[in-house]
């Protein structure tokens, strides 16, 4: 499997802007600017895709493993904040919260533990990620 994405940018690194798009369609030439990386503009930016991607496959990689282990969610809600500083993505923090019925505490974060160190996009990031988990 493969995927794919573009970007095109036009102009200067401080005042120029660029536009995002997926194979998919869900970015379909969404802007991307200076302001919109390290100030407050309109777009997005390529540490909320990170944020995004890691947050969804966390979740899907946890779902897994809980199947695996004969459980099912309810609902899993998860939330990445990635730390940009000094030119470097230094960490993605998830903060993770489900409802799974018949599981206990243990067992939940085991499942959590390996989902953080075995999703592909946690495998892909030469950085520290860090986990707060809860059980509802």
């Amino acid at each position: 499997m493969k995927r794919t994405a573009t970007a095109n940018w036009k102009g200067s690194g401080k005042e120029g802007k660029g536009l995002l798009s997926t194979q998919s369609g869900v970015l379909h030439d969404t802007q991307y600017s200076f302001t919109s990386r390290f100030e407050s503009g309109i777009g997005t930016n390529p540490e909320e895709l990170v944020g995004a991607a890691h947050a969804g496959c966390f979740t899907m990689k946890l779902s897994f493993n809980l199947n695996g282990a004969g459980f099912t969610a309810d609902n899993i809600d998860t939330k990445s904040t990635i730390t940009f500083e000094n030119g470097a993505i230094v960490e993605s923090h998830l903060e993770v919260t489900a409802s799974i019925p018949g599981i206990d505490q243990a067992k939940f974060d085991e499942l959590v533990a390996d989902a953080e160190k075995n999703c592909p996009i946690s495998k892909l990031l030469n950085t520290k990620i860090t986990v707060e988990a809860k059980l509802v």
